[in-house]
């Protein structure tokens, strides 16, 4: 795997709360609502996640204009990178 990627896998690993939002992504396109119940976060940490992940180019939102009932999935970097995201967790 790249240098780039492995950075990526890092920067994901190190913070339980990108960790659990980048996860819970895995399966599809969520809101925020739907993560923070799903991973028992508090809604401000998975909105902080999110920004830091969309920023690193992992996710990506699919209704930027949208105020309410916005969808965070996850970019071809980041569909490269959860199966080794999901080691750790399985480890």
């Amino acid at each position: 795997m790249e240098d780039k990627f492995e950075i990526l896998i890092e920067y994901v690993n190190i913070s339980k709360y990108r960790k659990k939002v980048f996860i819970a992504l895995k399966d599809g396109s969520k809101k925020p609502s739907d993560i923070a119940r799903e991973t028992d976060l508090e809604i401000n940490n998975v909105s902080y996640s999110l920004k830091q992940l969309t920023e690193k180019g992992l996710i990506y939102l699919l209704n930027p204009e949208d105020r309410k009932g916005r969808l965070y999935k996850l970019t071809d970097d980041g569909n490269k990178i959860i199966h080794e995201i999901l080691k750790t967790v399985e480890n």
